[in-house]
């Protein structure tokens, strides 16, 4: 019979198995240029938002100026003061006094996405200080100008700036332990590369720095962004690539190197002798709560505050006694005396 030809059933079977794994095949390639796709789409996404979020927008200064005079005017909780400004090697410092002499001045440091407008308000936390406040790069009045803003460089050119309003501030008179930083997000992370920056020169450490929520850098944040509120099963084999590449792509269009942001990198084995207070969400997805704690162990006197809350919500979380440890904490490394300014 044609069907006992030697060799006629092996060639059968030999035709059923390639169709087999075509038919394997085929999606498995599907699958993997889908993924290959998205995974591209989410590292262009990254480096896109880390050099200019897209939901940041300034203020008209129509604005800007009713908030600064509302400041100003002060409230029952804060007695107000005086705004001024200037350029300070080409940036614009502002700064907020109050009408009796000053223990001390707060630099407030800006998030991501966010300006001197959004932050100022902070001062409140500080009624017996003086502020100060700048916008980095000066991104807002670039962008009010219809101008290109210069990329974020995610605290790598920020900092750096910090460091020389802080140098600034020394020469207008101010001593450096009566200096204080306090920053929250990108905020936070700008204040602790600064800070490294500044014990490194030798000249002793500031009054004090209150961080929250600091990104331990560029690549985390860029891996945190596309893992977002959830976790979905897709994230350990897109995240981890996204988060590298894209940062990598960011630091090449912002002209810096991913590592001048990894907070814990330039940390380094270093100890801070600035006293510090963190205040530590621990369902933080943004600013990883076990990256804070190593941060707050570089530092010989820190007090950690562990709230139960996300990104940026201890305030809420706290209410007045957010302000509460501020100024308990503020009072203490500033040894006040009754001795102003």
């Amino acid at each position: 019979m044609p069907g006992d030809e030697p060799g006629s059933s092996s060639a059968h079977h030999y035709g059923l198995l390639v169709k087999l794994r075509s038919l394997i095949w085929v999606p498995v390639a599907v699958l993997a240029a889908s993924w290959a796709g998205f995974t591209a789409y989410k590292i262009q996404a990254v480096a896109a938002e880390l050099v200019n979020p897209p939901f940041y927008h300034p203020k008209p200064l129509q604005i800007v100026d009713q908030t600064y005079a509302e400041l100003a005017k002060g409230d029952g909780q804060d007695p107000g003061g005086t705004w001024n400004s200037h350029q300070v090697d080409g940036l614009q410092l502002w700064t907020f006094h109050r009408a009796k002499p000053s223990t001390g001045i707060v630099l407030l440091l800006h998030g991501f996405g966010d300006d001197r407008w959004g932050t100022s308000p902070a001062l409140k936390w500080f009624p017996g200080q003086d502020a100060a406040i700048f916008t980095y790069l000066r991104r807002d009045d670039a962008m009010r100008g219809g101008e290109a803003a210069p990329p974020v460089t995610f605290g790598a050119r920020e900092s750096e700036e910090v460091v020389r309003m802080v140098h600034h501030l020394e020469a207008q008179g101010w001593k450096r332990n009566q200096i204080l930083l306090m920053g929250r997000s990108l905020g936070a992370s700008v204040g602790l590369l600064a800070l490294v920056q500044l014990e490194s020169d030798g000249q002793g450490p500031l009054a004090g720095l209150i961080w929250e929520g600091a990104p331990s850098s560029s690549r985390s944040f860029g891996e945190a962004l596309v893992r977002g509120p959830k976790n979905r099963l897709w994230h350990p084999l897109v995240a981890p690539l996204a988060g590298k590449c894209g940062s990598a792509l960011a630091a090449r269009r912002g002209g810096y190197q991913v590592r001048e942001t990894d907070v814990l990198g330039r940390m380094g084995d270093r100890t801070l002798h600035t006293p510090a207070l963190c205040f530590l969400a621990t369902e933080d997805r943004l600013a990883s709560p076990q990256a804070q704690r190593k941060m707050a162990d570089h530092f010989s006197k820190v007090r950690l505050l562990e709230i139960p809350t996300w990104h940026l919500n201890c305030s809420v979380v706290l209410g007045p006694h957010y302000a509460t440890a501020i100024r308990a904490f503020t009072d203490d490394v500033l040894n006040l005396d009754g001795a102003g300014r």
